[in-house]
């Protein structure tokens, strides 16, 4: 069952929560609410969903259990002094990027726990994938409440906090290069001489349809790939290009210059 759930801000990710747990639990949506300052997004989201809006943060917060911190991490240091103590005893779940715990702590002090979470937006469909990460041990209580709302999104897994800009880089940032990819797919084909509208359609579909045979197998994807690769075939001819460009030297630079950069995002705090 759905806890006692308030959502601050009401962006794509606060909504894709609340898709997921709705589509779960339909009753769950008399126990959720949001809240956002000035940007229009919590009256969006409650006309859409049926969930409450609260017009001012006691009122959401007072019979919360669960706080999901869903605005933009800029305004981290600009929160409204009253959380400090609307959330004591509450469980704080935050999905600000770049914001380590030792700085949500220090806002949210009198919380009972502070978790920090990692989702990407894939979690819009509910296929995403989270990690998190808790100032303390989590209750088993607790744990069932934020993989209940994780779950909702898609996968998740738990990590040490010092893998976390790692996960920002590899799954949050992900998506944008995976895009990228299948831009270069179509580009590819247009290339060839495909009409760009089927060029888009055979990207995507390739794409999409790899990754759940992958998935679906469950082996390494060196397996599949040798599974298509036929000796002096067109398959061999085009790794060979992917090859000469060293294609996993530049996609590893890409993510490790995606975490240094996490990394820097975190010590500005």
């Amino acid at each position: 069952m759905t806890t006692h759930t308030a959502f601050i801000g009401s962006g794509n990710m606060a909504s894709a929560m609340v898709d997921g747990l709705l589509a779960r639990d339909p009753n769950a949506r008399a126990k959720l609410g949001c809240y956002s300052a000035a940007d229009g997004t919590a009256e969006t989201l409650a006309k859409r969903t049926g969930i409450a809006r609260a017009t001012d943060l006691p009122a959401l917060l007072a019979p919360a259990d669960l706080v999901v911190l869903a605005f933009k991490p800029q305004h981290l240091a600009s929160a409204d002094p009253q959380l400090t103590t609307l959330t004591r005893g509450k469980l704080v779940l935050s999905i600000l990027a770049g914001k380590p715990l030792a700085a949500l702590v220090q806002v949210f002090p009198q919380a009972r726990n502070v978790v920090r979470v990692m989702p990407n937006t894939p979690a819009a469909i509910g296929a995403g994938i989270s990690a998190y990460c808790s100032r303390d041990p989590l209750s088993p209580a607790d744990r069932d409440i934020v993989e209940t709302l994780l779950g909702a999104m898609g996968q998740f897994l738990a990590l040490p906090e010092e893998q976390m800009n790692a996960v920002t880089a590899l799954s949050g940032s992900g998506p944008a290069f995976l895009f990228e990819f299948v831009a270069a797919l179509r580009d590819g084909g247009i290339a060839a001489g495909l009409a760009p509208e089927m060029a888009a359609q055979l990207a995507m579909h390739t794409v999409l349809g790899s990754a759940q045979l992958l998935v679906k197998r469950g082996v390494d994807p060196e397996t599949l790939r040798n599974q298509v690769t036929s000796p002096n075939g067109t398959t061999l001819a085009g790794l060979q290009q992917l090859q000469a460009g060293d294609f996993r030297g530049l996609i590893k630079k890409t993510i490790l210059a995606a975490q240094a950069r996490a990394v820097e995002l975190a010590r500005e705090g």
